[in-house]
């Protein structure tokens, strides 16, 4: 049997979620989120909106599987190779040239990005005067992004983006393999990492940033949300510092449209001019 939401029950849904427990999923994409819902109804075994809220609102369990459902964590180290290949080429030696460089990853979710742009930074011999962020709303995948801890069966493809995305050595220098089918990277990549919650959708800057990576997050909001978001952002770099974001996403159409340079449109990099 299907199960379905319509936008006036998705609407309730999402207000008493945010009434109930502070995250506020209403500007996010409606077909999205209306599958994601769906698909929790059906692992609840609940066809009706009304009960699923009730039992999402009584049951601590209910609600958290529902708030691990909602947000989007599809990643991978390295993902988008040539992303992180101009990373390395273009943006790196500008980092070069200042003693100091504070990086933002907003919405790091496990942090195989963060792993990533980290061994790029370190084979360049600036992760040590580079501070990095690294937030998420969600503490479940924060925590899982510091424990440094990937499936085996990833590697394979992580070692092939490794390649591609312009590495200088080899990906294995910087894991070991763990007894439970997991790989342990090493925490000195992470050691100038500040992992913290933040909320890309209530909460406001917490720094100025050299460069801020937010990849494939702003494709599952709406345009109001959106343009909140890239306001966020704009307002968090240093004077000619670089936004990336990810390969469907754009500051075409946003308010801050004008205040950039376009760095490279396929690649997705801008850097602040205003």
């Amino acid at each position: 049997m299907d199960v379905l939401i319509d936008d006036k029950e998705l609407n309730v849904l999402l207000n008493e979620i945010y009434v109930y427990t502070g995250f506020d999923f209403r500007d996010y994409s409606v077909p999205s989120l209306k599958r994601r819902v769906s698909k929790c109804m059906r692992e609840e075994k609940l066809h009706r909106p009304a009960e699923f809220r009730q039992k999402v609102l009584v049951s601590p369990q209910s609600l958290n599987r529902l708030l691990q459902a909602l947000p989007v964590h599809v990643t991978a180290m390295f993902r988008d190779a040539g992303f992180y290949l101009f990373f390395k080429q273009q943006v790196i030696p500008w980092l070069k040239t200042y003693p100091f460089v504070r990086l933002w990853i907003a919405g790091c979710s496990t942090g195989e990005e963060v792993y990533s742009v980290a061994i790029l930074l370190e084979e360049a011999g600036l992760l040590d005067r580079t501070l990095l962020y690294a937030t998420d709303f969600n503490l479940v995948v924060l925590n899982k992004a510091k424990s440094g801890l990937f499936p085996v069966s990833s590697i394979r493809q992580y070692s092939r983006n490794y390649f591609e995305a312009g590495g200088s050595s080899t990906l294995s220098d910087y894991y070991t393999i763990d007894y439970n089918d997991r790989v342990k990277f090493d925490s000195a990549l992470v050691k100038n990492v500040v992992w913290s919650r933040h909320n890309l959708t209530t909460d406001h800057s917490f720094n100025e940033f050299n460069v801020i990576f937010c990849r494939n997050v702003l494709i599952y909001f709406n345009k109001e949300l959106q343009n909140h978001v890239h306001e966020l952002l704009y307002g968090s770099l240093a004077a000619f510092g670089i936004l990336g974001l990810g390969n469907k996403e754009t500051i075409e159409f946003t308010p801050r449209q004008r205040q950039y340079e376009v760095l490279d449109s396929r690649q997705k990099f801008y850097r602040k001019m205003k």
